[in-house]
């Protein structure tokens, strides 16, 4: 759970939007659209998010379920 709220913690820098989440094919997707810095970007890759082109957005199927 600390993970997800770090990660959450982090998108949250770059967004604020009334639907920021998602899931599809059992992958949580975090639609922030702005650049993320190089050390956000190190670090979500750390908890498991990577960026998706195909859902322009950030995907974890770690904590993502459909």
């Amino acid at each position: 759970m600390n993970d997800l709220i770090e990660a959450l913690t982090i998108f949250q820098k770059y967004m604020n939007s009334p639907h920021p989440t998602g899931c599809v094919h059992d992958e949580m997707i975090v639609y922030c659209k702005q650049r993320v810095s190089p050390e956000d970007r190190k670090r979500l890759k750390e908890l498991s998010f990577t960026w998706k082109k195909d859902y322009d957005g950030w995907a974890s199927s770690r904590f993502g379920s459909a």
